[in-house]
């Protein structure tokens, strides 16, 4: 399965992948409606870092844990390595516009696993992602105070 969000922040790339590669960042721009909670990460993720938190899905808690690869000052991935989906990989892309503004292109590439709860857990999350990358599109440029585009 795959899914491509893109929108514009009127910052400079350089300043917006500074905010994503913040570990803080993560839970500033998780919707209210999804209580998240941050387990372990360092303050500011880099190649190998890993980081820990907890989503909740009503009830259930939904442990997630997620490695930094590929990163560079356009971007990064963020891979599962343990949590609901069976795979799944998150490319953060920042490119340059005029003016000085950034496009944020997420792309994420997932697989479901075959399993009684992580199956519909997986499902659910994925079926919500337009609304959550829809509302870190709108935290984004609100925290980054530079309006929006």
């Amino acid at each position: 399965m795959k899914y491509r969000h893109t929108f514009v922040v009127d910052a400079p790339p350089q300043e917006v992948a500074a905010f994503h590669t913040r570990a803080t960042s993560l839970q500033a721009i998780t919707p209210p409606f999804v209580p998240m909670r941050l387990q372990s990460a360092p303050d500011e993720m880099d190649d190998g870092d890993e980081m820990e938190f907890t989503l909740w899905l009503g009830p259930v808690p939904v442990r997630w844990r997620a490695r930094i690869e590929d990163s560079s000052p356009g971007g990064f991935v963020d891979r599962q390595v343990s949590g609901p989906f069976a795979a799944w990989a998150h490319r953060h892309t920042f490119v340059p516009l005029d003016g000085g503004a950034t496009q944020v292109v997420d792309e994420v590439d997932a697989r479901l696993r075959r399993h009684l709860l992580w199956g519909p857990a997986g499902l659910a999350m994925w079926l919500g992602l337009p609304i959550l990358f829809a509302y870190r599109g709108w935290r984004t440029r609100r925290l980054l105070g530079h309006g929006s585009a």
